[in-house]
């Protein structure tokens, strides 16, 4: 009897490129630069990505442009929750304070603020124009693009 193994690199589409930005305005706020500087059609989806293990959620803006089979996606890397923290005094009662906990969509780039994704069926979106785009955004400190092969966790691209 014949053994079948399925490997989970067999369902990941790679197929897409992906840049990184440096940027420290707010997800809205670059969405909006984004359209107007790229020409693209953002809107916030309505449900975040979440990750129940990790207790974080990140903001997603999507625009399907169906005349050109391109799906272009803009991912916040960073979510920051307050948790409290048991600060013992050494007294009966315990004070507890806020904590400022910050996690990553992608871990090994936790100086990205945001990622794009762009998933395009027939490969004819230029990254270098889309860099040179992004380099004129005075907000942007900068860009760069990825290689979605060297990412340990891509499966958190997957949406």
């Amino acid at each position: 009897m014949a053994l079948h193994k399925l490997q989970v690199d067999d369902f990941y589409d790679d197929s897409y490129k992906l840049i990184a930005i440096h940027c420290r305005v707010e997800d809205y706020r670059l969405a909006y630069l984004l359209n107007k500087h790229l020409e693209l059609k953002l809107e916030r989806k309505d449900a975040d990505i979440d990750f129940k293990y990790l207790e974080s959620s990140y903001s997603i803006f999507e625009w399907d442009n169906e005349t050109e089979y391109v799906m272009w996606n803009l991912i916040s890397n960073v979510c920051k929750k307050e948790e409290d923290s048991l600060h013992s005094t050494g007294t009966l009662f315990s004070d507890t304070e806020k904590v400022l906990k910050t996690f990553h969509l992608i871990p090994e780039f936790k100086k990205v603020d945001y990622f794009i994704k762009i998933s395009d069926e027939i490969q004819n979106v230029d990254e270098n124009l889309i860099l040179n785009k992004l380099k004129a955004i005075p907000q942007i400190i900068t860009s760069y693009t990825v290689d979605p092969l060297k990412i340990r966790s891509k499966d958190h691209l997957i949406f």
